[in-house]
């Protein structure tokens, strides 16, 4: 059997499993819509990552500059201040959208006018890989779609999901504090609309073919315009059973693996990533079985236990579970982050933090200013800036130890085996947002803070600034890492047990490094001496408070 012919089957087992007895159907509408885009396969190594990877989280119009659109301005920025330090870069939703900054989008297949066009989008993916969102749990209700459902055009009509009253859903999982379900008006009378994250967030039913059809149409669309790595927005919803929990059901794995094999008949290079905000089992079981799913999943414990970590000066925890870690096969790994545009969640680290210290997470946050969003009643995510999480903004703290305390953290997310993410934040070790908070009254705002051209030029050009210092300090890391074998996502990692000094080797034998991180206000002396490459100088002796080093 050829290799397109088994793909061929394999589509039609997801397809008859998704839509029973019409799977061949269904089959045939899906390699038409595939004749429609020329093969976008590219030249790429396996597995499609290196050392030299790192991702910038950033919004679209996270820096806004008179004369140009925020799409040029970033690709400037980028261009000015990262190369050598990023690979890529996470463009957050930059599609035409009406709340939930960016991930209610009206319209898959425009870029929004007011932060430029697709042009400016493909500029930039041909200089920095370009990892794109596909949201594909819901669109806005504002969407022609929807609007279309409410109207009542028959071809709509099965887009969404519509529910009897009286009917028994205690068994969904609820990520937010809100109801399931939203009644609408439509042409034939007021209908229970299935809303799982807000009421202008309108769930898609996968349920009904012509929906898959066209969320692998705007998959496809990202990757003709430049997309090599698209992000899996809210995945773990996308198939319903009424009676279940409606996450993380077989049927959503199954899209998953469909939407893998649709890639490697049409683009094998691109990388599939699930965004998946839930205990740690749940994440990596969106790797299938190594080959025939995601090919990245999301660190969601790491940001809580470095958090844990440098509250406490005791890298145990965080040691043992980084021990335990190994991806399924060397066509997977892991996407690391520590901060996003999202709060710091803490419900991963159920299980392997304590109650109480989870507790204490939550404690600093609200002493630093931060907020916390809940989940009913247990909270699930502390909103602040990760500058902010691990230092307190108004502690009489020297501001040295504070930027080394944050630059210890990452040199914890780049010493993991995985492909680190930095969210644009954390570049310049911004505060909170406390005016964008009061503004707009949502806590993660305060997580979001939009620069003007000016104002970060102010910052980045005065060599005393935080901005200044942290931009230095954490792209010389970057570009460090990015020069060392031993820093492939794949190569080996051997964590020891740790406590005041994290020890992780990477690399081989022949090409190894040791990654030696002081999480305490206290020198720590280490036994191994050698070179460092983070200076360059030979180091033996002690580590000072928040020290890192990597020995070869």
């Amino acid at each position: 059997m050829t290799a397109h012919a088994d793909i061929h089957l394999k589509l039609k087992d997801h397809l008859e499993f998704l839509y029973p007895g019409r799977g061949q159907e269904v089959l045939g509408q899906l390699m038409a819509l595939l004749e429609r885009y020329p093969d976008l396969a590219r030249p790429h190594p396996t597995p499609p990552w290196s050392e030299q990877d790192a991702l910038l989280i950033t919004y679209p119009d996270q820096i806004t500059q008179a004369g140009e659109t925020p799409l040029q301005t970033l690709h400037r920025f980028l261009c000015q201040h990262l190369q050598g330090a990023f690979s890529g870069v996470h463009i957050l939703p930059f599609y035409p959208y009406t709340s939930d900054d960016g991930f209610s989008v009206v319209d898959f297949k425009q870029v929004k006018p007011e932060w430029g066009t697709w042009e400016d989008i493909q500029a930039i993916a041909a200089d920095f890989r370009l990892m794109a969102d596909l949201v594909c749990n819901h669109v806005s209700a504002s969407s022609p779609w929807f609007q279309a459902f409410l109207q009542g055009d028959p071809r709509y009509q099965n887009y969404f999901i519509t529910v009897e009253p009286g009917t028994d859903l205690r068994a969904v999982f609820r990520p937010r504090a809100l109801p399931l379900l939203t009644p609408f008006q439509t042409q034939s009378g007021e209908k229970l609309v299935w809303t799982t994250f807000s009421t202008d967030q309108i769930d898609l039913n996968f349920a009904h073919p012509e929906v898959l059809l066209e969320v692998i149409d705007a998959l496809l669309y990202y990757v003709q315009n430049g997309a090599q790595l698209i992000r899996l927005d809210a995945v773990g919803f996308i198939w319903k059973v009424i009676g279940t929990s409606c996450i993380h059901l077989e049927g959503a794995h199954r899209i998953v693996k469909l939407m893998r094999l649709v890639l490697d008949i049409k683009a094998p290079q691109v990388v599939l990533i699930t965004e998946t905000n839930v205990p740690h089992q749940d994440n990596i079981a969106y790797f299938g079985n190594g080959h025939d799913e995601a090919q990245m999943v999301y660190q969601f414990p790491l940001p809580p236990l470095v958090l844990h970590t440098f509250r406490t000066g005791d890298a145990s925890k965080l040691a043992a579970w980084a021990a335990s870690l190994k991806p399924p096969s060397e066509r997977t790994t892991f996407f690391n982050f520590l901060a996003s545009h999202d709060g710091l969640g803490v419900g991963p680290a159920h299980g392997i933090l304590e109650p109480e210290e989870i507790e204490a997470l939550v404690q600093q946050a609200l002493d630093h200013g931060g907020r916390v969003n809940h989940k009913d009643t247990p909270p699930y995510e502390l909103c602040l800036t990760l500058f902010d999480a691990l230092n307190h903004p108004h502690g009489d703290e020297d501001e040295d130890l504070k930027i080394a305390r944050f630059l210890a953290a990452h040199a914890v997310l780049l010493s993991l085996q995985g492909v680190p993410g930095v969210y644009i934040h954390s570049l310049f070790g911004s505060p909170s947002d406390h005016a964008g908070l009061e503004e707009s009254g949502i806590n993660r705002r305060l997580n979001r803070h939009r620069f003007t051209g000016p104002e970060l030029t102010g910052l980045l050009s005065n060599p005393h600034s935080r901005a200044h210092r942290v931009l230095a300090r954490l792209t010389h890391l970057l570009r460090v890492r990015a020069s060392h074998p031993a820093f492939h996502p794949n190569a080996p990692q051997v964590v020891m047990e740790s406590k005041e000094v994290l020890r992780i080797l990477r690399g081989y034998r022949d090409r190894q490094v040791g990654c030696y991180i002081n999480v305490t206000n206290r020198p720590q002396r280490i036994r191994r001496v050698g070179r460092d490459l983070i200076s360059g100088k030979y180091f033996a002796g002690s580590l000072p408070p928040y020290g890192v080093v990597w020995l070869v």
